[in-house]
């Protein structure tokens, strides 16, 4: 089945052509110099760059593809969660198109398509697994039970992975995006130098707070200024991302051992980071489990992993009509 995905849920636009798992071509303009100015995303200039730059993006994935819009068989899209503006030029954008060629409106919500990624490249990989999601607005340990079926047995209390480290990293004066350029700087971490909590929740063991943690590191930081001292910053980066890699590979691995899962993944923008990936390698042949991640260009925001959990919702009979609209907040499992 060819299917064109469109992906415009923050500051990337991006369309791409697959058959099934199969990637075609994947275009994905992205907006960074410019919100780099602001230090973060703007919604209203992300909205706005998105209507410019649609129309071409899609072109160049169907010239990439070497395919036609008449031979398209479905058009997919990035319905939720996101914001609000970037997601209604998609929606409406792929709603136009799929009415306009008479074929089907395949609605994909954001942080399927993250764990989709996965499926790109790794073949074998196929539910039911543990995926362990995390980006700059979610942090969530789902059991992926069916391509369309998740079951949230885990999430952040406050803010996500990716906020902690992209605020951690803007209060020490590092350029957006900050969880990234953070963990190129990051050197040796060292918790005498700079000691940080390691968050304590009841209730449910799977359950993640980093705001805690992102307070202490911004505490640090104005400490510091505030006496006149300099921040070794390559230092601090590598102790709050050794932390938050601590905490999130500790509950992931628990919740495998406890739900007796063999086979790990790991998705969304964090899954791009060095050490989560390295040491969540070492942890997974220690244990004797499998684990799983998408090469870093499927990381971030792109159409192409839209288009492959696109494949296995319209299988499942996930169908959009005129009447779909973009929303903002939405889990996972929402039907």
């Amino acid at each position: 089945m060819l299917i064109l995905s469109i992906e415009s849920s923050c500051d990337e636009t991006s369309a791409a052509v697959c058959r099934g798992r199969e990637v075609l071509s994947n275009v994905v303009n992205t907006q960074i110099e410019e919100h780099k100015i602001y230090g973060g995303v703007v919604p209203e200039i992300a909205s706005r760059r998105h209507v410019e730059n649609i129309s071409a993006v899609v072109e160049k994935a169907l010239a990439d593809a070497g395919v036609t819009y008449s031979q398209l068989e479905a058009v997919a899209v990035t319905f939720a969660p996101g914001l609000i503006g970037a997601l209604l030029v998609g929606v409406n954008y792929a709603k136009g198109l799929a009415l306009s060629l008479n074929i089907p409106l395949i609605p994909v919500h954001h942080l399927r398509s993250h764990i989709a990624a996965n499926y790109i490249v790794h073949k074998d990989l196929k539910p039911p697994f543990l995926c362990l999601l995390v980006s700059g607005g979610n942090s969530v340990i789902a059991e992926v039970t069916d391509y369309t079926s998740f079951n949230i047995i885990g999430s952040t209390r406050d803010d996500a992975a990716g906020e902690c480290l992209d605020k951690s990293a803007r209060v020490m004066g590092l350029n957006y995006p900050g969880g990234v350029n953070l963990d190129k700087i990051a050197t040796v971490a060292d918790t005498a130098k700079y000691p940080l909590p390691t968050p304590k929740l009841s209730g449910n063991e799977f359950d993640f707070s980093f705001s805690g943690l992102k307070t202490a590191v911004i505490n640090t930081v104005h400490n510091a200024e505030q006496k006149g001292q300099e921040i070794d910053v390559p230092v601090l980066s590598a102790t709050i991302r050794q932390k938050v890699c601590d905490i999130l590979i500790e509950k992931t691995l628990l919740a495998a051992k406890l739900k007796g899962y063999t086979q790990i993944a790991l998705a969304g923008g964090v899954s791009a980071n060095s050490e989560l990936r390295e040491r969540m390698q070492k942890e997974c042949q220690n244990n004797g489990f499998n684990l799983y991640y998408p090469p870093l260009e499927y990381c971030g925001d792109n159409a192409a992993m839209v288009g492959v959990q696109a494949y296995y919702e319209y299988k499942s009979g996930n169908i959009g009509d005129s009447s779909l609209n973009a929303v903002a907040t939405m889990p996972i499992n929402y039907r």
